[in-house]
C-alpha cells in the first residue's frame, strides 16, 4: 500500500507490530515516532532503548526471545568492566555497545538525536523513517514507596517490583517535537498507536507539547491496539501500573486515556464484551486477534487496523 502512515511506538510490543506492518505497507511511506522517555546514560554512553528495539527488530537482528538487544550477542566487554567495579545491572552486549558508542560520539560532535537516529537506521538498512519524539531530553521517572527513581532503575534494576505511585516526564513541557514529528501526524492518511504500555511508552510521547494536539487535529483517523487483553498485560507491568495509578485495568480503561483523539480501538476477542463501554467514549471498537505471536500474525493485525481506518 502506498499510504503515508504514522505510528507512535514504544517497547517490544510496538516493535513486533511494526515487523508485521512493514509486510503490509511500503516501509518508505511509514514514519515511526519513538519514545525517548526510557533514554539513559550508562558507562558514559547515551542509550535509547526503545529506538534501538525498533531498529534491531525491523533490521531482523533483535534477540528473538527477549525482543530487545542483539541476537547472538556476547557480554565480554561488560564482564571485563566488572573488573573495575562498574555496575552490570543494565545489560549491554558487545554488538549493542557499538550502536551506543556511535550515538554518543555523534552527539558529542554536535549532531541531534534525530540526526543520529536516522544514521543508525540507515546503517541497519531500515527503509522506515524513525523519529525520536523530541531532540530535547524527556525522562520518565516513577515514584515508589522509597521515593522517586529513574525509569530504568525501576524497570531493570528493581525488576518493576515496587508499586508505582506516580509517574512524571521530566523535561517534557519544555521539549519541542522533533523535526518531522508533527508533520508526520498531520500529513498522514492513517495514524496508529502501536500496542505499548499506555503510561510509560506512549505517555512520554503524548507529553511533548503539540503531539496530542496534532492527534486531535489530523484529518487521518487515529487507531490504537489495546495492550491489555483480558484485564492483564501479556508482557511488562502495564496492568499493575494502571491499577496503582487509579485507572481501570481493561481495554476500555486504556481507551479512555486516549478518547480525546482516538477514532478506532482494536481489542482482542477476550474483551468483546467491552465494546459497548468503548462506544460510549465516542470510539469505535473493533474485535480482532490482538495477540502478536509472530510476524505473520502481526501482519494480519496490521491489515485489520488499516482496513478500519481507511474506510
Amino acid at each position: 500500500m502506498a499510504l503515508k502512515i504514522a505510528v507512535l511506538a514504544g517497547g517490544v510490543g510496538a516493535a513486533r507490530f511494526l515487523a508485521g506492518l512493514v509486510r503490509v505497507v511500503d516501509p518508505a511511506n511509514l514514519t515511526v515516532i519513538g519514545n525517548t522517555g526510557d533514554d539513559l546514560e550508562f558507562y558514559g554512553l547515551y542509550i535509547s532503548p526503545d529506538l534501538d528495539t525498533v531498529t534491531y527488530t525491523l533490521a531482523g537482528v533483535a534477540h528473538p526471545e527477549q525482543g530487545w538487544g542483539r541476537a547472538g550477542d556476547s557480554f565480554r566487554v561488560q564482564a571485563e568492566l566488572g573488573r573495575f567495579g562498574l555496575p552490570a545491572w543494565f545489560k549491554l552486549g558487545d554488538l549493542d555497545l557499538a550502536t551506543h558508542i556511535y550515538r554518543s560520539w555523534r552527539l558529542r560532535q554536535g549532531a541531534t538525536l534525530s540526526q543520529v537516529t536516522a544514521e543508525v537506521a540507515k546503517a541497519f538498512g531500515l527503509e522506515v523513517r524513525l523519529l525520536p519524539v523530541s531532540d530535547d531530553p524527556v525522562r520518565t521517572r516513577v515514584r515508589t514507596a522509597e521515593g522517586w527513581v529513574d525509569f530504568q532503575d525501576y524497570f531493570v534494576r528493581l525488576g518493576t517490583e515496587p508499586e508505582v505511585l506516580e509517574v512524571r516526564f521530566e523535561g517534557a513541557q519544555a521539549a519541542r517535537p522533533g523535526p518531522g514529528v508533527l508533520e508526520a501526524i498531520l500529513g498522514a492518511e492513517a495514524v496508529v498507536l502501536a500496542p505499548s504500555n499506555p503510561i510509560i511508552s506512549l505517555g512520554p510521547i503524548l507529553a511533548v507539547p503539540g503531539v496530542r494536539e496534532a492527534l486531535r487535529s489530523t484529518r487521518a483517523k487515529v487507531a490504537g491496539i489495546s495492550p491489555i487483553i483480558g484485564g492483564r498485560a501479556l508482557k511488562g507491568p502495564a496492568d499493575r501500573m494502571l491499577k496503582s495509578l487509579g485507572h481501570e485495568v481493561s481495554a476500555a480503561g486504556v481507551a479512555r486515556l486516549f478518547a480525546d483523539f482516538l477514532d478506532v480501538w482494536v481489542i482482542d476477542g477476550a474483551d468483546a464484551g467491552l465494546s459497548a463501554e468503548i462506544e460510549k467514549l465516542g470510539v469505535r471498537p473493533v474485535v480482532a486477534e490482538a495477540v502478536i505471536s509472530d510476524p505473520e500474525r502481526a501482519a494480519e493485525l496490521a491489515r485489520t487496523v488499516l482496513g478500519e481506518v481507511l474506510v
